[in-house]
């Protein structure tokens, strides 16, 4: 059929059933947009991202009906960004699981279903930008989900703002479409009122297939024939690995690890809603408040994402509540369900402000303001919050309760956020941070219902409470002592920092370098015991510092960047409490003897007031075996004869002593080391062969006086030294007389890899007088280190390699 004759698209909406025309609208373009030149009309797309379901989907039954209309064939595109904020192994797990079941399903009904995963382009596949705005080009029509909150709200406007206004946004996430209640809520009881008569039309009410409306086209628009392989170059066949395999392909928050024990897709959420329904809903009215009752339905995340249809909860708690039995907890889940779960919703849609300070009621950032000055007992950073290392045992147990188990039971969440007030000497340094952990940790984080939790703890839904109190003024106090009174803390401790897992695999990490450090406090603080072994004194791998009489040296990897915004904001929390700072010393580049040019500023980091403070920092409380060197890594049987029941791993020190059996090991030495340590393992020496590393000599000279020098660190383009720098000029040295540490170049280096540690640092400070085009006075230090394994000639291409099924 050609366009001419298709419906005008301002047609559309009105030829849509009432159930679905209510919760459904068209996304203008913004004033600026721009149109993209090209065919349209090809086929209408349903966008899915926050509806990740089959069932009772308002959105896919929109983009059915409209392309029925039209007499287009419907793809479904699915999409996983690795952009979006909080993006992490968490949260990729439980989509990735849910997108599998999607596709599988979508396969064997022989539908139109294209899923991408963004992937970094140098894991070989080349560059693979997303499909979407192609898709959105060429189509007629394209359907999404209206989720009000970032990162979906961003998405489908960026979108609107270069295509024509033919975007329709459907709500997905709530019995009453924000859009019926007609403006912003602040208070559950005028929400209440207003949609008494909305719910009591919508609640019982079945939802229609397909099947049940009238007939529209020839068949299902999403079986019509389509070339789906035209886009096979963006196709990604989820069946072809397990899904942790995707996930470490993704350029992602790797420290925040999956829920194992709450797996995406619609059969594990109904599942989960059966199991409560069965033990658990009687008794909920009496029971939700006791976080060690499992009296709650741990619904949250399966609805943040549209794994299972909200009107189907809703009708099926209502159907319960006419049973004695049932009604008490049934209709005061409905309350949360529909009330203040949907009233945030609700708020979000009008409120595009509802992330930020202004979204809370003048009252209450008066009163926050007037007290933004007063004494706190205790303050916090972020790294500090999100490690649960404050003194008040709650909100420690509550905040592992997010990191381990990404979740946390509403009635404790209240008293977790309200304490940041108290915590954090900028109010709004509170709001950011408690947005931040929240969204990080918790499944349903970025939830409209999540934000309306939020916006409660400093009083947004709620009024003022005088007398006014230091801190918090004006603003509902909810004191995490009180709390604790009507809590059994030991018993709520164990329940929050116990991974729910089978078995809890006992972990060894081998090399207490930034790499093991980092993946052994990541563990552990995931619940997981964890023992790291380190062949030197200390911390620190090649991020070192040596004392000697005259001073301190770095001559260990010199300073660091923060380039991914991830990263940097754990540096900025080191920054605030006095583990890292940054350089800004002069930084310049010899490019001939005598000859320098300033270098381009960076924001370059160094460990307060040595390098190894940043390795030592994260290590903090880790069990670390030090002057202890891992020799192998053996595979050996659970018991003995007839009783041996499964494979742990054995690692062995030089003297052949056993140091202990794990389940699992990671092994963090370079690769020429860790081949040694795991012969074997030849699958894994086989891959490891193949990632050489350059050696690199250093040398240290110190002196009682400082020199001057016309920079504190130099890139070295000239003869055969490639960088000089002044430790003591670094932050938070403050050492007397001068300490200069200056490498060598890789291929000198390996040239001169076994000459003596006092001939090499006396012709490094030859050469690096030839540098700077003047003799230095005879130093009172000079030692030379040869670091065997520096950098990596020949990185492999993946970030780590496993022999783990």
């Amino acid at each position: 059929m050609s366009n001419i004759n298709k419906p005008e698209e301002n047609d559309l909406l009105g030829r849509l059933p009432p159930h679905l025309r209510e919760r459904t609208r068209r996304l203008p373009k913004a004033s600026h947009a721009v149109e993209e030149a090209g065919a349209t009309g090809e086929f209408v797309v349903y966008w899915m991202v926050s509806a990740v379901r089959l069932d009772e989907n308002p959105a896919l039954d929109v983009a059915q009906l409209l392309a029925a209309e039209l007499d287009l064939p419907l793809v479904i595109y699915h999409g996983l960004s690795d952009r979006y904020a909080y993006a992490s192994d968490r949260h990729h797990t439980f989509i990735l699981q849910a997108a599998a079941e999607i596709q599988k399903e979508c396969a064997e009904r022989g539908w139109n279903y294209l899923f991408y995963l963004e992937r970094p382009s140098d894991l070989g596949d080349g560059p693979r930008p997303a499909p979407l705005r192609e898709l959105a080009k060429r189509a007629q029509v394209v359907v999404t989900e209206d989720m009000p909150t970032q990162p979906q709200r961003g998405f489908a406007r960026s979108l609107a703002r270069t295509f024509r206004d033919k975007i329709y946004l459907v709500n997905t996430s709530c019995v009453v479409a924000p859009q019926l209640v007609g403006k912003a809520h602040d208070r559950a009881f005028a929400y209440r009122d207003a949609t008494r008569e909305l719910y009591q039309e919508r609640i019982g009410r079945a939802w229609p297939t397909l099947e049940s409306l009238e007939s529209r086209g020839d068949g299902s628009p999403l079986t019509r024939a389509f070339n789906i392989q035209q886009f096979s170059d963006h196709l990604t066949d989820l069946s072809e690995r397990p899904i942790h395999e995707w996930v470490a392909q993704c350029e992602i928050d790797h420290t925040v690890g999956p829920v194992l024990d709450t797996p995406g897709g619609s059969q594990a959420g109904y599942e989960r809603w059966r199991r409560f329904v069965k033990t658990g809903l009687a008794r909920y009215a009496r029971r939700r408040n006791d976080p060690l009752a499992d009296g709650v339905s741990r619904m949250s995340a399966y609805l943040h994402y549209g794994m299972v249809s909200p009107m189907r909860i809703a009708r099926e708690a209502q159907e319960l509540a006419a049973n004695p039995k049932y009604r008490s907890g049934a209709e005061k889940y409905l309350d949360e369900l529909l009330i203040w779960r949907e009233l945030a919703y609700c708020f979000c849609s009008y409120r595009t402000d509802h992330g930020n300070w202004s979204a809370l009621p003048n009252w209450a950032r008066e009163t926050i303001r007037r007290h933004s000055s007063d004494s706190r007992s205790y303050e916090y950073t972020w790294e500090q919050l999100a490690r649960a290392e404050t003194h008040d045992s709650l909100w420690n147990s509550a905040q592992r309760s997010l990191l381990i188990h990404g979740e946390l039971h509403n009635n404790v969440r209240m008293t977790w956020g309200k304490a940041f007030l108290e915590w954090c000497c900028d109010p709004e340094d509170a709001f950011r941070w408690v947005i931040d952990l929240n969204h990080r940790y918790a499944l349903d984080g970025r939830d409209p219902a999540s934000y309306g939790g939020i916006l409660w703890c400093f009083g947004q839904f709620d009024r003022p409470f005088k007398p006014e109190r230091p801190v918090i003024g004006t603003i509902r106090s909810r004191p995490t002592t009180e709390h604790a009174r009507r809590l059994d803390l030991d018993a709520y401790a164990v329940h929050t920092s116990t991974p729910r897992l089978a078995m809890v695999p006992s972990i060894a990490v081998i090399g207490a370098g930034i790499a093991g450090c980092i993946a052994a406090r990541t563990l552990a603080d995931h619940g997981l015991p964890v023992q790291i072994f380190e062949k030197s004194r200390g911390a620190g791998g090649r991020m070192a510092t040596r004392r000697t009489p005259t001073g301190e040296f770095d001559h260990g990897a010199q300073y660091f960047t923060a380039r991914d915004p991830r990263f940097r904001r754990l540096v900025d929390d080191w920054a605030r409490q006095g583990v890292a700072g940054r350089w800004k010393g002069r930084i310049v580049a010899y490019e001939a003897p005598g000859s320098m040019r300033d270098c381009p500023d960076q924001h370059r980091f160094v460990g307060v007031p040595a390098m190894n403070r940043v390795a030592k920092h994260i290590a903090g409380d880790l069990n670390i075996a030090t002057e202890t060197q891992v020799a192998s890594v053996e595979p050996c049987k659970v018991g003995s004869g007839g009783d041996a029941s499964g494979e742990r791993l054995r690692l062995i020190d030089a003297q052949g002593n056993s140091l202990g059996e794990f389940d699992r090991v990671i092994v963090t030495a370079p690769a020429p080391q860790a081949t040694e340590i795991l012969s074997k393992f030849p699958s894994l020496v086989q891959v490891l062969a193949g990632c050489q590393l350059n050696p690199c000599w250093a040398a240290m000279l110190g002196w009682p006086e400082e020199l001057d020098l016309p920079f504190d660190g130099a890139f070295i383009n000239t003869g055969w030294l490639s960088w000089v720098a002044r430790s003591g000029r670094k932050p938070g040295r403050g050492h007397d007389g001068e300490h200069l540490v200056v490498h060598a170049s890789a291929d000198w280096s390996r040239t001169h890899l076994e000459e003596t540690k006092e001939d090499v640092a006396a012709r490094m400070l030859q050469e690096l007088e030839q540098v700077i085009g003047r003799a230095l006075p005879v130093p009172e230090t000079s030692i030379g280190h040869r670091w065997r394994y520096a950098i990596p000639a020949s990185p492999l291409r993946d970030r780590c390699v496993s022999n783990a099924e």
